[in-house]
């Protein structure tokens, strides 16, 4: 990986890949302003609610935020921000009320899950906490809490912190497809050659499918038996550490955006 051209563009996941243990370490923020140095647009994509990704918008060095599993998209607009939605609001309070009702349901069926404190601050979706304020809730009710929102009708998947619940028709791998179409026109060859996916965990999945320059930080291990198409490199370090590292090999001996 570190051999190869560096990329004009970094995808990255934030829960675990950015941050490490709730924090977002030193060495990641200078590693994302390094990319921005080097004229690599950085964009984390993630299940983070719509509040934590207007203020990485505002005061992290990236040039858009995919939020809420690809629910929108938010990007820099010199010091503003313009969001791009895929739901009208009229739309978004019927699907809360339902994901309401299925979240009750899910929670009564499997013990120890929580509703997230953040979800005040979504817009399109509901998160159920499985290891962020809680006690971690064992991988296998997890897996169970999933099945029973799917047969409830709702999309969901699990981060290391949340069980993410929604209803309509966006993923992260869709959101970033789109974006990356309007924004330079690409196609699925120009994504592959041009783009690099970092992430940590099971849900990042179809992220490490589309993009084959995909990194997984230290902490992705446990899950590779599980993933049908695992990152193409792996950092020593885990979360934000290993983001960190990963950046230092890809920009080792790269010249600056103004010497080129």
């Amino acid at each position: 990986m570190a051999a190869s051209l560096p990329p004009r563009l970094v995808l990255t996941d934030v829960d675990d890949t950015l941050t490490w243990e709730g924090r977002l370490p030193a060495e990641a923020l200078q590693a994302m302003y390094r990319l921005a140095q080097a004229g690599i647009e950085v964009i984390p994509i993630t299940g983070a609610c719509a509040g934590w990704c207007d203020q990485m918008a505002r005061t992290w060095p990236v040039a858009a935020v995919i939020g809420e599993n690809g629910a929108f998209v938010i990007e820099r607009d010199g010091r503003h921000l313009r969001y791009h939605d895929t739901q009208d609001e009229t739309t978004r309070a019927r699907h809360r009320v339902q994901l309401a009702d299925v979240a009750a349901r899910v929670m009564a069926q499997v013990p120890g899950l929580g509703l997230a404190r953040d979800n005040g601050y979504r817009r399109y979706d509901l998160a159920l906490d499985h290891a962020q304020e809680v006690d971690p809730v064992p991988a296998a009710d997890v897996r169970r809490a999933l099945d029973a929102a799917h047969a409830a009708g709702v999309q969901a998947t699990a981060s290391s912190i949340h069980i993410n619940l929604w209803l309509g028709d966006f993923s992260k791998r869709l959101a970033a497809q789109r974006w990356l179409h309007q924004r330079f026109g690409w196609n699925d060859a120009d994504r592959a050659a041009h783009a690099v996916f970092v992430g940590d965990s099971l849900n990042d999945a179809q992220m490490f499918e589309a993009y084959p320059r995909s990194v997984g930080v230290a902490n992705v291990r446990p899950h590779l038996p599980h993933l049908a198409h695992p990152p193409a490199h792996i950092t020593r370090a885990p979360g934000g550490f290993g983001f960190a590292e990963w950046v230092d090999d890809c920009l080792r001996g790269q010249p600056s955006a103004r010497s080129r």
